[in-house]
C-alpha cells in the first residue's frame, strides 16, 4: 500500500510574526487546517489525488484571506482577475484558466478545461464563455470585494507599485491587518503546530530565509494557494489558484496557469509553486523539480532544494510544495515565510507560517 500524503500552501513572502496580530494568525491557521481536512477526507477514504487537491484549493478559494477566488486582489482598474491550473500526474493531463472574472472557483474551471476540452489553457473572454457553457458557478463583483484587498490596492496605487500580497507592512498595511484582525470571528479548532514541517530547510529560522539576491525591489506578497497529493494508488496531482498581483495592469498572467512553471505533476512528483511569478516562469520551477529527479536521480528533497537554490540565484523569491509517489513531502522556500501545511500518511496534521 502506498503512503498517502497531502500538502498545501497559501502564499509565500515577507510574513513577519511581529506584524501579525494573534487573531489574524489564528484565522490563517484555521483556513489552512480546513483546506487540509477537505483534501484529507478524500484521500483517507481511498479517493483520488486529483479530487483531493481540487477540494483543498476550493476551500482556500472560498476563504477571503487567501489571494484566490473570493479573496483575490484587485487590479489597477479595480477588478478581480484570476488564474488557476490543475494537473493529473497519472494521465499526464492538465487544464488551466487565466485572466478569468467572476468565477467562484477557478480551479473547478481549470479541471473542466482538462476534462471537457482538447486544450490545456483557456484565457480571458473565451475562458469565461466556456465557463458559462459548463454552468460553472459565477458570482457578482460584490462577492469578491473584501475591504482589506481594496485598501491594499489603494495603498499600492498611492505608492506607485505593483504589489504582491505578503509584505514588509507600510503604515497603511499595518492598519489594514489590524482591521482584518478586528473583524475575525471565531477561531476555534486551530492546529497546535509545535512539530516541524518536513521541509528541506529549518523553517523556524527566518534569519536565512530571505533571498539576498532578490531581483524584486521592495518585495511584497506571493499570494497564491495550492495543493499536491499522493493517493493510495501512488497517483500524483497538483493544483494552484491565484488572484495575481495587486494593482496589476495590461492583463498580466503569472506562473500559476502555466504548466511547468507554477504547477506540474507526473509519475515522479507533483509540485505547486508560490512566489513572484515572473521568476518561476523563467526558471520553469515546477517542472525543474521533476527534471532533477528524473535526469539526475535525485530524491524529492534534494531536487526541491536545488530548484529553490536555482530560483534564488536568478533573483526569485517564494517557495513550493511537492510530493513524490512514495508519499514523501517537502515544502522549501527562500522568503521570510510561507503559509503551509501537510498531512502525512499517519494522519498527523501540521500547519506553519513563519
Amino acid at each position: 500500500m502506498n503512503k498517502i500524503a497531502l500538502a498545501i500552501h497559501g502564499g509565500a513572502g515577507t510574513i513577519l510574526k511581529s506584524a501579525m496580530t494573534p487573531g489574524l494568525e489564528l484565522e490563517y491557521r484555521r483556513g489552512l487546517e480546513n483546506a487540509l481536512k477537505a483534501g484529507w477526507a478524500i484521500l483517507n477514504n481511498g479517493g483520488s489525488s486529483l479530487d483531493a487537491v481540487e477540494a483543498s484549493v476550493v476551500s482556500m478559494e472560498d476563504h477571503p484571506l487567501f489571494n484566490a477566488g473570493r479573496g483575490s486582489v484587485f487590479t489597477h482598474e479595480g477588478k478581480n482577475e484570476m488564474d488557476a491550473a490543475i494537473m493529473d500526474g497519472k494521465r499526464l493531463r492538465a487544464g488551466a484558466a487565466a485572466f478569468v472574472k467572476n468565477i467562484k472557483n477557478p480551479i473547478k474551471l481549470a479541471r473542466l478545461v482538462m476534462e471537457r476540452t482538447k486544450h490545456v489553457l483557456l484565457a480571458g473572454e473565451g475562458a469565461n464563455q466556456f465557463a458559462t457553457e459548463m454552468k460553472v458557478p459565477l458570482e457578482p463583483d460584490e462577492y469578491f470585494f473584501t475591504e482589506h484587498r481594496w485598501r491594499q490596492m489603494q495603498d499600492a496605487i498611492a505608492s506607485g507599485r505593483i504589489q504582491l500580497d505578503h509584505s514588509n507592512p507600510s503604515t497603511a498595511e499595518t492598519q489594514r491587518r489590524r482591521d482584518i484582525s478586528s473583524s475575525v470571528l471565531s477561531v476555534s479548532s486551530v492546529v497546535k503546530s509545535s512539530s516541524k514541517v518536513l521541509t528541506t530547510e529549518n523553517t523556524e529560522n527566518t534569519d536565512k530565509s530571505t533571498n539576498p539576491r532578490s531581483a524584486i525591489p521592495d518585495p511584497k506578497s506571493k499570494g497564491t494557494v495550492g495543493a499536491v497529493a499522493c493517493d493510495i494508488n501512488g497517483n500524483l496531482a497538483a493544483a494552484t489558484s491565484t488572484g495575481g498581483m495587486t494593482n496589476k495592469k495590461f492583463g498580466r498572467v503569472g506562473d500559476t496557469a502555466l504548466i511547468g512553471s507554477g504547477t506540474y505533476a507526473d509519475d515522479v512528483c507533483a509540485v505547486s509553486c508560490t512566489g513572484h511569478g515572473e521568476f518561476f516562469m523563467l526558471g520553469v520551477t515546477a517542472y525543474d523539480v521533476a527534471a532533477r529527479m528524473k535526469y539526475k536521480g535525485l530524491s524529492l528533497e534534494q531536487a526541491a532544494s536545488e530548484t529553490i537554490e536555482h530560483l534564488t540565484n536568478i533573483g526569485g523569491e517564494g517557495g513550493l510544495i511537492a510530493v513524490d509517489a512514495l508519499g514523501n513531502v517537502v515544502l522549501p522556500f527562500n522568503s521570510e515565510g510561507m503559509y503551509r501545511g501537510l498531512v502525512s500518511a499517519d494522519g498527523r496534521m501540521t500547519v506553519e507560517i513563519y
